[in-house]
């Protein structure tokens, strides 16, 4: 059965996005190898994920158009969804590393859930199924 294997996030530095995504929302970097020309081929996936869990490639953009979609990928809605077993330790460690949540922790049906940030303005749930 296929899986999804990678999906890719647009970012204006790899460097940057690296210091965001594994210092202050706790991403561990899986992956980071010089392409050539300037590409790295950056992987980062959530603490703890199985080897078989999705990844996401940072892709540095390289023209105008992919430069235009940098924190837009989604059109303003969230477009990724961070899981976690334990909402509060997760929820207060990223504020206290400075990531920029949008609204307080909210309880749903599905869960409890907060809408943050990256570094570009694309926005995430944290969110912790019920």
């Amino acid at each position: 059965m296929p899986i999804i294997g990678q999906i890719s996030i647009v970012v204006a530095d790899y460097d940057d996005a690296i210091a965001f995504y594994c210092e202050k929302a706790g991403f561990e970097l899986i992956e980071d190898s010089d392409m050539g020309n300037g590409k790295r081929w950056v992987l980062i996936a959530p603490p703890r994920a199985p080897v078989n869990a999705t990844r996401i490639l940072l892709a540095r953009a390289v023209n105008d158009s992919q430069k235009r979609a940098i924190g837009q990928q989604t059109g303003g809605r969230v477009g990724f969804f961070l899981m976690t077993d334990d909402f509060q330790t997760d929820h207060t460690r990223m504020v206290e590393n400075g990531v920029r949540f949008l609204e307080n922790p909210r309880h749903e049906p599905y869960g409890i859930v907060a809408v943050f940030e990256d570094l570009y303005g694309n926005k995430w749930d944290l969110l912790q199924p019920a």
